[in-house]
């Protein structure tokens, strides 16, 4: 594959370990929190909604681990809020706990937003929070703007029109194709972590999770898509090892090099 650089606006440096620009960086009792400037105002109400929240995180949400959550709060845009959960047996032993004093969540929040400013079609970023327990181990949730619509998933499983299920097949394969030509190497691609918008008069597909995910200062390399076009593969036949929902057409669309 030829390797075409990114605008220099993009390709400077690889991304910033901490956001900056439009967020700011607050420290509320425990919590260190960069929000976008225009919620600043909004810190204490939002920390207090999520903490209320975090509480139900895990038995009440909604996508992988059940973490992501609603967050309501009075003159704010409506948001959505997911909390770092551990998966595993390791989430026996420590849950929502982490370590470390670069917290993932604020990583995450500064690679969303570079990726956003690259035309990648992500979740809009507006926050993201550590709160300390003890110096090194937090607890971490990410902010971003809701969305109304289902996972790719939650799509394919309820919607049976074959010419609007090709659409958009085809609209989520140009989301990712997108996501590899700006730089981005999701960690985790699978079906769970690809939006269909609904609420606008015509669909879109954005990208969720960018937990570890990184940057790259050039379009991802062939290898590393077809990695990545892989484990969404694993990630449909694990859901639908039959392929009744999922046929040879769908992943042909999706997963094609």
């Amino acid at each position: 594959m030829t390797r075409r650089n990114l605008p220099k606006s993009s390709r400077s440096r690889p991304a910033r370990p901490y956001p900056g620009g439009s967020f700011a960086r607050l420290m509320l009792g425990r919590s260190t929190v960069y929000l976008r400037q225009d919620l600043v105002a909004l810190a204490p109400r939002i920390i207090t909604r999520i903490e209320e929240l975090r509480a139900r995180a895990g038995r009440e949400g909604s996508g992988n681990r059940l973490s992501a959550m609603r967050l309501a709060v009075e003159n704010a845009p409506e948001m959505i809020v997911r909390f770092s959960r551990r998966g595993g047996m390791v989430r026996l032993l420590l849950d929502d706990l982490y370590f470390g004093f670069e917290p993932r969540p604020v990583r995450e929040l500064a690679i969303a937003a570079e990726a956003a400013k690259r035309g990648i079609p992500v979740a809009e970023p507006l926050g993201a929070l550590a709160q300390w327990t003890c110096p090194g181990v937090y607890r971490g949730a990410f902010i971003t703007r809701a969305i109304p619509g289902i996972t790719l998933w939650e799509f394919l499983r309820t919607d049976d029109d074959p010419h609007v299920r090709e659409h958009v097949l085809g609209l989520a394969r140009e989301a990712i194709d997108a996501m590899h030509g700006g730089g981005l190497v999701h960690a985790d691609l699978n079906l769970h972590n690809l939006l269909v918008a609904t609420g606008a008069e015509r669909f879109s597909v954005a990208i969720l999770d960018l937990d570890k995910a990184r940057l790259l200062t050039y379009p991802v390399p062939a290898p590393i898509r077809r990695r990545n076009l892989d484990r969404l593969l694993r990630s449909a036949r694990k859901l639908d090892p039959e392929g009744r929902i999922i046929d040879a057409a769908a992943r042909e669309i999706l997963t094609a090099s």
